[in-house]
């Protein structure tokens, strides 16, 4: 079960670090289905992508390390709360349920790290 959660950790930290690098650097230039980036402040878009590459990093260096491997499922968690924010923001905008789904699945990811690490395969202290 540890190396099912390593790479699902992996996945779920490349999806993030690929999300966080589009919301801190590609406002001004949002693909398809992302138009919504321009409806948030850039200062606030900004410091969602680096919380989600904070949180990407934070889901593979503690454990990867040795050194305070709790926070891998801190980081988790906290991409969970972020999820549910987004996931809520776009449920207020028309059409944006595909968004939704998104963040729900990611959410819903993250929340089988945390578990996986938390109770499945419990870290060692």
């Amino acid at each position: 079960m540890d190396l099912v959660i390593w790479i699902v950790q992996i996945v779920l930290a490349v999806a993030f670090i690929g999300a966080g690098f589009v919301h801190a650097t590609q406002r001004d230039r949002p693909r398809a289905g992302m138009e919504w980036m321009q409806a948030v402040p850039a200062p606030l878009l900004t410091t969602i992508g680096v919380l989600e590459i904070a949180g990407a990093i934070g889901l593979l260096a503690p454990m990867a390390t040795g050194f305070l491997p709790i926070l891998t499922p801190i980081a988790a968690i906290a991409l969970i709360v972020l999820m549910a924010l987004a996931a809520t923001f776009h449920l207020r905008r028309p059409g944006e349920l595909p968004n939704v789904a998104f963040n729900v699945i990611l959410g819903l990811i993250a929340l089988f790290v945390a578990n996986g690490r938390l109770v499945l395969e419990p870290i060692a202290t």
